[in-house]
C-alpha cells in the first residue's frame, strides 16, 4: 500500500506518505438530552461501537427556543487513535458499511479540502455489536477520518488503499 502511494504521487521521502491521524465519532442527543436514561443508553451504544467511553459534550449557553440549559448534555464524542482507530476503520469498511440498505458506496466528494473525510450515518444498527431489540430510538452519528494528506487526492488514494468503498 505504501509503495503504491509512493510511486503514484512521486514522493521524495517515505515520511511524506499520508497516514491516518485519528477518527472521531460524534452524536448529538437532540430530544434525548433531557432524559438521563436515554443518555446512558446512548453512552453504552458508543462504548460498544468504539470500544472506549465517550466524552459527554455539554451546552455552553442556555437557549430558550431549544429548551437547552447551560451545562446540560447535548452530545457525545469519541476520539480513536493508534490500534483502536485501525480496528474501527477495518470494522467500518468490512462489516458495517455493507450492512446499509441499498448500499452502493460512499460519496467521494465528502472531503474537506485538507485531506480529511467526513461520513454521516443515519442509524446505529449497521454495527454488528448493536442488537435490534436493545435500542430505544434510531440515532445516527458523524464519523471524521483525519489524515496527514496535503490534499483530497492523496487522502482519497489512501482511503481507497485501505479498501474504502467509494462509488463512481
Amino acid at each position: 500500500m505504501c509503495s503504491e502511494l509512493f510511486k503514484k504521487f512521486e514522493y521524495r521521502n517515505v515520511h511524506e506518505i499520508p497516514k491516518l491521524t485519528k477518527i472521531t465519532l460524534n452524536r448529538g442527543l437532540g430530544e434525548n438530552a433531557q432524559n438521563t436514561k436515554s443518555v446512558e443508553k446512548s453512552i453504552q451504544e458508543f462504548m460498544l461501537i468504539a470500544g472506549q467511553k465517550p466524552i459527554i459534550t455539554k451546552a455552553k449557553h442556555s437557549i430558550a427556543g431549544f429548551k437547552i440549559r447551560e451545562g446540560i448534555a447535548i452530545g457525545l464524542t469519541v476520539t480513536l487513535r493508534r490500534q483502536k482507530m485501525y480496528d474501527f476503520l477495518n470494522k467500518l469498511i468490512n462489516l458495517s458499511l455493507p450492512r446499509i440498505r441499498d448500499f452502493r458506496g460512499i460519496n467521494p466528494k465528502s472531503f474537506d479540502g485538507r485531506g480529511n473525510y467526513n461520513l454521516g450515518l443515519k442509524e446505529q444498527l449497521i454495527f454488528p455489536e448493536i442488537e435490534y431489540d436493545s435500542i430505544e430510538k434510531i440515532q445516527g452519528m458523524d464519523i471524521s477520518i483525519v489524515t496527514t494528506a496535503k490534499n483530497d487526492q492523496e487522502s482519497f488514494a489512501l482511503l481507497k488503499a485501505f479498501g474504502m468503498p467509494f462509488y463512481q
